[in-house]
């Protein structure tokens, strides 16, 4: 999972939505055995003896609060014995796009032909053990087939930054301490436990971790031991407790057995796009009434659910049901979820999106994106935080401000609605 603001942008979804770590609670610390595979840790930067310093410092007076959470102190002397100031870490940190990926671009990559053609390839060389975890937590083998290539491309990109340095230098030093001050007690409770050991707990610099990336404090909740050999072991080569930690994780944050996640849909001539957004939630019965109806002919999804139009008017528009919201979870992000969605149906046979996307839509910047949100701020229309982030609070903002002056409120912000905002 990657790191949302919620899993950041990218809920509890971007923190709640990840994944991570752990040695056996009947053996001392770092007695465990080690997972499968190479290890083969990133190297860390060098960093400045201040830094360095101010590190171990810190170190020392975060002792007594692990110590208050459960933690030994042999389990924190042990994992603190590798941790050191990561200087690649607080660059990552800090690092900020120029310019927001449109969706169809992400699409592109999440969806391509490759990550489709490895994708049936896992679903065929792991077929028995995909079975087992789908008839256990109800969730399609495709869909956590497509949470693991969105992840770390089937588990080639899993992460070889050692967790336990990671943690300790955003705790010391990031943007957003107490939060990474949390997960890195999450990690020890891992350690303690004896899933693994320090140097095997590795994963990106932000601290996700495994297969499927899982933040520590989502671990704790959420990870199984679906081979039963007493570790919940997510970092080894065998994949099977990773696979079966997602599917529980979606299973215990909504996922609802035997329906799906949604559909492409298309829209009548006279709809109401005032109702587009997450926040309206109609039966599919009542969606079909207004003239919504199913790419590809069939009826909708049944239950409730909202209409979504990531690229606005101009693109195409999905259906989506609880499932959808249960991905969410994962990763807050509609893209990422679209990703997994349509990952999973294109790995399971199916066809891929059918509407034409605006691709020669310009690509805003940070800057802009903070303008658009400053701007319909100003004008009273938008209330969060100015980052450059257009999540729901942004777009439902965009949908008010088009509103207001006659034109199709889609919620979607290009230069153009910019450069009205301006005026």
């Amino acid at each position: 999972m990657t790191l949302s603001v919620t899993r950041l942008a990218v809920s509890a979804a971007l923190i709640s939505a990840l994944a991570s770590c752990g040695v056996p609670m009947n053996m001392a610390p770092g007695a465990g055995a080690a997972p499968s595979g190479p290890v083969t840790p990133a190297p860390i930067p060098p960093a400045s003896a201040g830094d360095e310093a101010g590190l171990q410092r810190w170190i020392q007076s975060f002792r007594p609060r692990a110590m208050s959470a459960g933690i030994s102190p042999a389990t924190y002397d042990r994992a603190m014995r590798i941790a050191r100031y990561n200087p690649e870490v607080i660059r990552l940190d800090r690092r900020q796009a120029e310019f927001s990926r449109p969706v169809w671009l992400y699409l592109d990559s999440a969806v391509s032909d490759s990550r489709i053609s490895t994708g049936r390839q896992r679903a065929a060389q792991h077929g028995r053990t995909l079975a087992a975890i789908e008839q256990r937590y109800g969730v399609p083998r495709e869909i956590v087939l497509a949470v693991w290539g969105m992840e770390s491309n089937f588990g080639a990109n899993r992460g070889k930054m050692q967790i336990i340095p990671s943690l300790a230098t955003l705790a010391y030093d990031g943007r957003r301490g107490e939060m990474f001050q949390n997960q890195l007690i999450a990690a020890l409770k891992i350690l303690q436990a004896g899933d693994t050991d320090p140097e095997h707990m590795l994963g990106s610099w932000a601290g996700a971790m495994g297969h499927t990336q899982f933040m520590p404090t989502s671990y704790l909740e959420y990870a199984v031991d679906f081979t039963g050999d007493g570790r919940r072991d997510i970092w080894s080569e065998d994949p099977t407790d990773a696979l079966a930690s997602t599917a529980a994780y979606l299973a215990r944050n909504g996922w609802q057995r035997g329906q799906t996640w949604g559909a492409e849909v298309q829209l009548p001539a006279n709809f109401n796009m005032g109702l587009i957004g997450k926040g309206t939630r109609r039966s599919s019965g009542d969606w079909s009434a207004q003239g919504v109806r199913r790419i590809g002919g069939g009826a909708l999804p049944g239950g409730s659910g909202s209409i979504i139009m990531p690229a606005g008017a101009r693109g195409p528009a999905f259906f989506i049901t609880d499932n959808f919201r249960s991905i969410l979870r994962y990763n807050n992000s509609d893209n990422y979820a679209l990703g997994v969605a349509f990952l999973g149906e294109r790995i399971a046979g199916r066809s891929g999106i059918q509407g034409q996307w605006p691709r020669n839509d310009r690509p805003l910047s940070t800057s802009e994106r903070e303008e658009i949100q400053r701007s319909s701020g100003a004008k009273g229309f938008y209330q969060g935080e100015i980052d450059g982030l257009f999540g729901s609070a942004t777009m439902e903002s965009v949908s008010a401000y088009q509103r207001s002056i006659g034109v199709t409120p889609d919620g979607y912000p290009t230069s153009i609605l910019l450069d009205q905002l301006r005026r």
